[in-house]
């Protein structure tokens, strides 16, 4: 039931008069009585004034303030029992305003029914209260049915239902194709296959290693006994078990462990998961939580790590991507709710290290993945025309960004856009010569130029709009490039960074307008053109990268005129190195064959240009 609400503007001052400075949960409320917010407090009092603090608090925190109708608080006896509580009426009610985790299903596990005569090994989803043995979780459905489809292969043990089981008078394929030993009809004693039962439980235990010991002990066995069949059989199936185990075997881990990491660009984050139990990788998972906003990764993974596993199992440890401000509240709530000990990691080194990594590289390609499909081109296209106000849709987008390092090795990149999205045969980078150094606007003049010459003998169409990283500098820049080439029919537009810096809160600038272009924030026009934004950033960056990385390589003899590589080799080869060319004198570099003492002097002058001719 909605509390109600009272009609008058909210009083801030009022209601902090009397507020407990104990630790509990807030919730907000609007004038309609929908939930806006949920946050928890160490100190109640402290924490919810400072929401009514204008220079302290947010954009996002301003427009939600101003929002507000009335607040109710729950008073907890710890901080710890207040993450708990607040965790719970976010699932609950998902706030606007909250970071929200929408995938809420249980972990599904394999269930092995050891209560039975013969025993079925299958998938299994809800609570654990069947006699027999759970392992797992795993990350998902498919995870668990690919180590069922894996565990028919290296162990017959059934995996029919106990009506279909009950009701065979012959043995049905997975017979035939010896993925099942016939226990329905009787073609196996129930001694046999509780030896199979048991090497599959020591598998899905994590004790791999110990189970290869026993094979290989009953192969030798075999062996001796002249029973070469058998033993061929134990032999396969060790080679198949340690196949699967170097597949699935991580390095130096024994127990569980959840490899978290975090990604997060334009306004939409996944986090990507690795399961660990065991020491065995049983696969990963990736989840898209719902964000009110611009939001740091740290904050991201916190309120993850806070929500996922509230009614899940917790392993020991959780090692993730970034340092969470609250690490030590999350294990001790973790603990409590585990009744184990639950450790949190960003710091690892090692084979830890390369999983985390991974965990973070497979987060941005879900990500970017999901910025791809997110609402689909054409609409965000669409919502473009309707943003710019054209009187038809764009069909080639190209947006330019500047690059360098203290205006050193400056790069400039052009990426392209059409309604299927990138056309990366079509990016280009700018090598930009002959600029003072940070001149961004000399530099994307020059960019524009050689980028719309090469347009004009036929290079490459003509883009609908020219996106410019930058103000109104750069885009009155870009203006002057196209206006000396006479090029009059194409819309350029400026992407700057508001006064915030933050995404989702630049100012879109149109050539020839005097402020800046008034778009929603979170519409997907917008969206699109942070997209190529960023994209041309990135592009950019990779770009000075390289030149700066080239020419860190680049050995300082390579810069003298008619000192070509069998030259320079020699010459480093007689005098023990760079600095003995260095310290040579002109008489001692002309004694080297193929330097001729013009050459020789030129050498001389490059390390000493004040000595003169």
């Amino acid at each position: 039931m909605n509390p109600v609400v009272p009609e008058t503007p909210f009083d801030s001052a009022a209601f902090l008069t009397s507020l407990t400075t104990r630790p509990g949960v807030y919730k907000m409320f609007d004038a309609g009585g929908d939930i806006l917010y949920i946050g928890k407090a160490k100190n109640l009092k402290n924490r919810l004034a400072s929401y009514f603090k204008a220079q302290a608090a947010s954009p996002k925190q301003q427009v939600m303030v101003g929002k507000i109708a009335q607040i109710e608080v729950t008073v907890t006896r710890s901080e710890s029992e207040a993450l708990l509580l607040e965790c719970q009426q976010i699932k609950r009610h998902k706030p606007r305003y909250n970071i929200c985790l929408r995938d809420d299903k249980s972990f599904p596990y394999i269930y092995v029914s050891t209560d039975h005569a013969f025993p079925r090994i299958t998938f299994y989803r809800g609570a654990k209260n069947k006699p027999g043995k759970f392992f797992g979780p795993y990350p998902s459905a498919n995870a668990a049915r690919e180590c069922l489809k894996l565990l028919q292969k290296l162990f017959p043990v059934r995996q029919c239902t106990d009506a279909f089981y009950h009701n065979r008078s012959r043995p049905c394929l997975q017979y035939q194709i010896k993925r099942c030993t016939g226990p329905c009809v009787g073609l196996v004693s129930p001694a046999d296959y509780g030896v199979d039962v048991a090497d599959t439980v020591l598998f899905l235990a994590g004790k791999g290693e110990v189970l290869i010991g026993q094979l290989i002990q009953k192969m030798e066995q075999a062996s001796e006994r002249l029973e070469f069949e058998r033993a061929a059989q134990y032999r396969d199936q060790i080679g198949k078990l340690r196949t699967v185990l170097e597949k699935n075997f991580i390095p130096g881990e024994t127990g569980d462990v959840d490899i978290i990491g975090c990604a997060v660009a334009l306004n939409l984050a996944c986090i990507h998961v690795f399961f660990v139990r065991n020491g065995q990788h049983l696969g990963n998972q990736a989840y898209y939580p719902s964000l009110p906003g611009p939001q740091s990764p740290a904050t991201v993974l916190q309120a993850f790590i806070a929500q996922h596993y509230l009614d899940k199992a917790i392993p020991h440890e959780l090692i993730v991507s970034h340092e969470l401000e609250e690490a030590p509240l999350l294990a001790e709530v973790l603990s409590h709710q585990a009744k184990h000990a639950v450790a949190i990691a960003q710091r690892v080194r090692g084979e830890r290290q390369k999983w985390l990594q991974l965990a973070v590289t497979n987060a941005e390609n879900s990500l970017a993945a999901k910025l791809a499909d997110k609402q689909g081109l054409h609409g965000r296209f669409l919502s473009l025309q309707q943003a710019l106000g054209l009187k038809e849709m764009p069909g080639r987008l190209e947006c330019f960004d500047i690059s360098h390092t203290q205006g050193q090795q400056t790069v400039a990149s052009c990426v392209v856009f059409d309604r299927d999205g990138p056309v990366k045969s079509a990016y280009r980078r700018f090598n930009i010569e002959g600029v003072a150094g940070g001149d961004d606007c000399a530099a994307i003049n020059q960019a524009v130029s050689r980028r719309f010459k090469r347009m004009q003998q036929g290079g490459h169409p003509v883009p609908d709009i020219l996106f410019i990283d930058g103000g109104k500098g750069q885009v009155h820049a870009a203006q002057k490039a196209l206006a000396d080439l006479r090029i009059n029919n194409v819309m350029i537009v400026g992407v700057a960074k508001g006064p915030s810096r933050k995404p989702g809160m630049e100012k879109i600038i149109l050539a020839h307008q005097q402020q800046a272009l008034d778009i929603t924030p979170g519409t997907s026009g917008l969206l699109l053109i942070q997209h190529i934004r960023d994209e041309a950033h990135r592009f950019a960056i990779t770009g000075h990268r390289q030149r700066r990385g080239k020419t860190k390589k680049q050995s300082v003899l390579e810069g003298i005129a008619g000192l070509g590589p069998k030259r320079r080799q020699c010459l480093l080869k007689q005098f023990g190195g760079l600095q003995g060319v260095v310290v040579a004198g002109v008489d001692a570099l002309a004694d080297i064959d193929g330097i001729s003492p013009q050459l020789a002097q030129r050498i001389y002058q490059h390390f000493h240009p004040q000595d003169g001719y």
